[in-house]
């Protein structure tokens, strides 16, 4: 099976290597010797393939190349290597193009992929019982009055205040 990526089959591939990475925790517990390691799960699987384009179709193709590149969206990449890692969409990350000096129509290319996984789709949001919402209403007007019965309260307060400094001047005059 040739190397094809979103359609364009890519021609005179030397080399596939994969890249996988675990991601593992290190615990140290408290009063045990040693470390307990967590499994994280794995990282995106990376690719990295190198080939040669010749011919007269070699300009267009690594202009597709770049193009596919530059639109910095997931594609399908398929190759025996990745057919049973059951891979479906790879980010291109990288893409260097070189032109082979004294050789016309030549043209050398390193890709690297990384595979795409699809975000998880946050959960909807749970709708307010509307019953639940009449009581928090309620609550709220209960702290409003509240608020009044405060400013009654502090007027009393102010009263109080003015009351017992007249009598302390009234004690100091007897």
């Amino acid at each position: 099976m040739r190397p094809m990526l979103d359609g364009l089959e890519l021609p005179q591939v030397q080399e596939i290597c994969t890249y996988d990475r675990r991601s593992l925790a290190e615990h140290k517990p408290p009063g045990m010797s040693g470390n307990l390691l967590q499994n994280l799960g794995r990282r995106p699987t990376r690719l990295a393939l190198w080939g040669v384009a010749t011919g007269p179709g070699a300009l267009g193709f690594t202009q597709q190349l770049d193009e596919k590149f530059r639109a910095a969206k997931a594609v399908p990449f398929t190759a025996d290597i990745s057919k049973d890692s059951e891979i479906e969409l790879m980010l291109i990350d990288d893409l260097k193009l070189q032109e082979l000096a004294g050789k016309p129509e030549r043209f050398s290319y390193v890709i690297t992929l990384r595979e795409f996984i699809k975000p998880v789709e946050p959960e909807a949001a749970p709708s307010i019982d509307s019953d639940v919402l009449g009581d928090a209403l309620g609550q709220l007007n209960n702290l409003t009055s509240g608020f009044e019965i405060l400013g009654q309260l502090s007027d009393v307060i102010a009263r109080l205040a003015k009351l017992t400094e007249e009598l302390q001047q009234q004690s100091t005059r007897l």
